[in-house]
């Protein structure tokens, strides 16, 4: 009974360095900002920067671009903060260091069930998209965690990880069978598919917000008992977590996260892992600051390699989700080595 105390005692403690790390986190996420309005097919000055930001009676070339490049902002950074939460969740309730949307099979999923409407449900809007995105996703994962749960030991890491990348190659194989055999619907989806915050506007926004809170809420509300899940489902239950009842309520907050970030944007790849595994490794595991910071991380990352993919692109642009994949892919090998596909 002593031990209980002990350990919520220890949970109460603010990280080390968390106030450096979070000022650190916001200065970058600022500079973020700043690049990805002033970069792009044509860079922009300071002062046009400061004219299409603060000056709206300016109509200069220069300041109209800016204002036209704050929501493809402000979109970037939602999806990259919905992606970075969702990372965090699925590695928790797995307790797998390396689950992501896109390695478990949930991005594919969602893609298949918009080629699926594309094909042959004629839909084309982004608000149909997130529904047939949602609904792709949760089937998805729940069919990878059965698969993944079956044989003896459970839904170990790298059973997961097996059953989602082989989840993930039948899924990819079901979009090109429907896919080659109809042009037009390839014309449509294959810019989809690459991955891209380029169409983001003000009407994705508004259809990006109610779920984004939504699942933002379930994830800092289910935060303290996914502490205690850590340590493991008896200890968990002992401490008056419902186990199941958890894991269900935080896998479906990942999963609308990263479904309703895939309906708009795309299957962007690897947000969840690199800002989660970075925040873990500065702060450590409790999840009231994990959740948060991933949030921050993943605007930061997927928003930095926006502007890369337009600086390398230029005078075009190089699509947000390879800039990801070229960057995520490498750095997944070194931390499953690192890992070693233990459990949190």
């Amino acid at each position: 009974m002593n031990q209980i105390p002990a350990t919520e005692n220890k949970q109460l403690l603010i990280p080390r360095h968390f106030i450096k790390v979070f000022i650190l986190t916001m200065v970058l996420l600022g500079i973020c900002v700043l690049a990805s309005l002033a970069f792009g097919s044509r860079a922009v000055g300071w002062n046009e920067l400061m004219n299409g930001l603060f000056h709206p009676e300016v109509q200069s070339h220069g300041a109209n671009v800016v204002r036209q490049r704050i929501a493809r902002t402000i979109f970037s950074l939602m999806c990259g903060a919905a992606l970075g939460v969702s990372g965090a969740l699925m590695q928790s309730v797995t307790r797998n260091p390396i689950a992501d949307p896109s390695i478990l099979g949930v991005n594919t999923g969602a893609a298949l069930f918009v080629v699926f409407g594309i094909s042959f449900l004629n839909i084309g809007t982004a608000s149909q998209y997130i529904w047939l995105a949602l609904l792709g996703a949760i089937l998805t994962a729940i069919f990878v965690f059965g698969i993944g749960s079956m044989g003896s030991g459970g839904a170990t890491p790298l059973k997961l990880v097996l059953a989602g990348a082989a989840t993930s190659a039948a899924l990819s194989s079901l979009v090109m069978a429907i896919m080659i055999p109809r042009s037009n619907v390839m014309d449509q989806f294959r810019f989809w598919q690459v991955g891209s915050v380029g169409a983001g506007n003000w009407d994705s926004i508004s259809l990006f917000i109610p779920f984004l809170v939504v699942g933002l809420l379930i994830a800092f509300f289910c935060a303290p008992a996914l502490n205690a899940l850590a340590l493991g489902d008896e200890v968990a239950s002992g401490l008056g977590v419902r186990t199941g009842t958890l894991r269900l309520i935080a896998a479906f907050g990942g999963v609308l996260l990263c479904g309703v970030a895939t309906a708009l944007a795309g299957p962007i790849g690897f947000i969840g892992l690199l800002s989660t595994h970075v925040i873990r490794l500065v702060l450590g595991p409790d999840l009231r600051y994990i959740i948060p910071m991933s949030a921050l991380s993943g605007a930061i990352i997927l928003t930095v390699s926006d502007v890369f993919g337009r600086i390398l692109g230029s005078p075009g642009e190089l699509e947000v989700g390879v800039v990801t994949a070229f960057v995520g892919a490498p750095i997944l090998i070194l931390i499953t080595m690192k890992a070693k596909m233990r459990a949190l």
